[in-house]
């Protein structure tokens, strides 16, 4: 990945150009190339500008109340930034299962039935478990999380989640010796996500870690946010967050999570290995090779921000990737 600093990106090149190109083929296909321009348009500028009106229809009542751990005041790890408030965080995501838009997932994303659901973990463990979700919810105190969340595409958020650290999971699992890495796969079900009918990707979506990564503390398998069960459409109803990553990592709707002695596959860096890195740390100074990562815009501002090394958590992080090149291992 180049270093050289990059202008922000033009409406083509929020994803891969190769998907991109596929993508346009599809809404043209399917008419909704209409509405895409005030999605995709003005080198993201109006992707992160506050909500209009019309997206009101797509807001999601709030799921219900989960049990929080009781703590005094904010966490270690939460930021003090002003969350991005819940309308935003709900409609404006990345999941393509269930349309390529930012506004597809709030449309699309209530035909997934997340009860029942059950998540496998295996591979390198003593203790392999195919678990129930709400039986897995209740081995831990789950625990609110205010994080920051750096999109790969230069647009950025502070999310509330409600969650517990993955490194609990992987502890009462018991892995062997030769566990180095962590995969994750999202649930295969074209029928309920629908958008896995389409070739954008290879399906199912998968994610990995390396194990010092996913033990960290700041790991989190999130259950919720603003206090309430996961939407769909964020997720739901177990999802990966890894705040110094760039947000393609936080893998949703995870139904395994399997411990592999090899680096296991990404479908980001399946798609294009030389835009979308295994260890996609956030770096403002390694640029995508079509745009620069040194800045970013919140959604609901107006104005650019810096991106910090690491989405400003180096200072818990980049103790694990002493020694490392990070523009080779990007």
């Amino acid at each position: 990945m180049s270093d050289k600093k990059a202008p922000e990106p033009p409406s083509s090149e929020i994803t891969p150009e190769t998907l991109y190109l596929r993508r346009r083929e599809f809404i043209k296909n399917a008419g909704l190339f209409v509405g895409t321009a005030a999605v995709v348009g003005g080198a993201g500028y109006l992707l992160t500008m506050k909500r209009t009106r019309p997206m009101d229809a797509f807001v999601p009542d709030a799921g219900a109340p989960l049990p929080v751990a009781e703590t005094q005041g904010p966490g270690p790890y939460d930021t003090d930034e002003a969350r991005t408030p819940f309308e935003d965080v709900t409609t404006y995501n990345n999941f393509y299962e269930f349309g390529l838009d930012k506004n597809d997932p709030a449309r699309n994303a209530h035909v997934l039935k997340t009860k029942p659901w059950t998540v496998v973990i295996d591979g390198e463990v003593h203790k392999p478990q195919t678990v129930d979700i709400e039986q897995l919810i209740s081995w831990f105190p789950l625990e609110e999380r205010v994080y920051r969340m750096r999109c790969v595409e230069a647009w950025s958020m502070v999310i509330p989640w409600l969650g517990f650290p993955l490194g609990e999971l992987l502890k009462r699992v018991e892995p062997t010796s030769r566990a180095k890495y962590v995969s994750f796969t999202t649930l295969m079900d074209p029928e309920q996500m629908p958008g896995q009918k389409r070739g954008v990707l290879d399906w199912p979506y998968v994610e990995g870690l390396r194990l010092d990564e996913a033990m960290h503390p700041l790991t989190l398998m999130a259950v919720g946010l603003y206090g309430k069960t996961l939407p769909n459409q964020n997720g739901a109803p177990l999802r990966l967050v890894v705040p110094w990553k760039y947000g393609f990592k936080g893998i949703k709707s995870i139904v395994r999570i399997s411990l592999t002695e090899q680096q296991p596959d990404t479908t980001w860096n399946l798609a294009s290995p030389n835009e979308y890195g295994f260890y996609a740390n956030v770096n403002p100074e390694v640029d995508h090779p079509r745009w620069s990562q040194a800045t970013e815009r919140r959604v609901g501002e107006y104005r650019r921000r810096p991106t910090l090394p690491f989405n400003g958590y180096a200072e818990q992080v980049a103790s694990l990737y002493t020694g490392m090149d990070l523009r080779k291992n990007y």
